[in-house]
């Protein structure tokens, strides 16, 4: 009652200058966009559909201008709303969707058609926010719904990736990006070959990620699945993520994120980091990675940090109930990550993490490598019921085991490979 109370008076504050949108129930909104999804939202939401606003669904017309104006009506309608994106194909380049929008419940945005990037790099030299493909930034109350398809035809542009030669190389554009958005439900949609992140979060707070379907080759560069930084609250759970980066990211200021029933498979697994990279970088912190399975992925689950002079935390951290299958590296701790050629070791303290029930088969025979800190060893790490078997060369003497430098351990229950000594 008070908490209703509270948002009432706030109600009353807002009446003449913006709406009140109440608190976010997260089970209704969920409710919501799957009904989005199947186009089930009742009379009360108004329709924007993208061909009454000139959008040609010939996949050879740029409609950027035509999904924006949908995008400025529907976010500006005193009503629910809906932006509808029908069956069709949509070619489209660089578009901000940016609020505040005006409507008194959650905006959605129904994907139902396919929409293909420009693969010309042309398109996105602009500086600011055409750098990324689709950005959606200060919003306040999101559905991204359907089960339609964006394209970033990233195949056309991936060679100019140069991250591998370059540790300050610029990044190709997200496929779609959220900034400053709260409360917000990304359900049922597919990603497929973006030029660079499928989805970025920063800046945002909480987030659904039901139902997605991310995928670009193995062997595609810097493809994450989901990459967040600064942001609270992000639930990720039922997804598919098949890339050629890490599955899920998690950067400096990522506080509180559960993920949950995900298929992670060709990829870099579930990364904390990496940290240390930017000064005054917030800590990271809360993050659960649970009921996942990873298939023939390079890492399982992995904490990375520069050796730099920038310090940060991460605490808080549990990997639990985790299935792997030839992972490369299943439980990785890397505090010299990208430049081993520094000699200070890295300032960012680890504490706190549990590994709980992982099994599995391992691809290399060192399944648990802990590479901590000099200055500041891992605290309070704990591996509990670690079950994994080798299951690469078998021509490779070396046994099977683990590795630990710098980092305080405690295990509970079976342990394979055997623990550090």
């Amino acid at each position: 009652m008070a908490a209703f109370a509270i948002v009432m008076m706030v109600c009353l504050v807002l009446i003449h200058g913006g709406q009140c949108k109440g608190l976010f129930n997260a089970a209704e909104a969920l409710h919501k966009a799957k009904d989005a999804e199947n186009g089930d939202v009742g009379p009360d939401v108004k329709a924007f559909n993208v061909l009454d606003y000139g959008a040609k669904p010939d996949g050879k017309t740029d409609t950027s201008i035509n999904f924006r104006r949908t995008f400025e009506a529907a976010c500006n309608f005193h009503g629910d709303a809906m932006m509808v994106i029908p069956e069709g194909e949509f070619l489209m380049g660089p578009v901000l969707f940016s609020g505040p929008c005006s409507n008194p419940s959650l905006l959605i945005i129904q994907v139902n058609g396919i929409v293909k990037a420009q693969s010309n790099m042309a398109y996105y030299r602009g500086g600011g926010d055409d750098t990324d493909w689709i950005t959606f930034q200060a919003i306040d109350g999101l559905i991204v719904s359907g089960r339609g398809t964006f394209h970033g035809q990233g195949s056309q542009v991936w060679g100019f990736n140069d991250c591998a030669r370059k540790s300050n190389c610029v990044r190709l554009p997200a496929t779609l990006k959220f900034i400053k958005v709260t409360d917000a439900i990304i359900r049922g949609i597919k990603s497929i070959d973006p030029k660079g992140f499928h989805i970025m979060i920063s800046m945002s707070r909480n987030f659904r990620i039901v139902s997605v379907d991310l995928q670009a080759p193995g062997d595609s560069p810097n493809t994450d699945g989901i990459h967040m930084s600064k942001s609270d609250l992000v639930k990720i759970s039922k997804t598919v993520i098949a890339t050629g980066d890490d599955c899920v990211s998690m950067i400096h200021g990522s506080t509180n994120i559960s993920i949950k029933k995900v298929i992670c498979g060709p990829g870099h697994g579930f990364s904390i980091g990496s940290l240390g990279h930017y000064d005054d970088e917030a800590d990271v912190s809360g993050i659960i990675v649970k009921n996942c399975s990873l298939r023939k992925t390079d890492n399982g689950v992995r904490i990375k940090t520069y050796k730099t002079d920038s310090p940060s935390k991460a605490s808080g951290i549990i990997f639990q109930d985790l299935i792997m299958t030839r992972v490369r590296n299943p439980i990785i701790i890397d505090q010299e990550y990208g430049n081993t050629k520094y000699s200070q070791p890295s300032k960012v303290r680890i504490s706190d993490v549990h590994y709980i029930n992982i099994r599995g088969t391992s691809a290399s025979k060192v399944a648990v490598d802990l590479l901590c800190s000099a200055s500041n060893p891992c605290q309070g790490i704990h591996l509990d019921n670690v079950n994994l078997q080798y299951a690469g060369p078998p021509n490779d003497d070396m046994p099977f085991s683990s590795n630990c430098r710098n980092a305080r351990v405690a295990y509970h229950g079976f342990q394979s490979p055997p623990p550090c000594r």
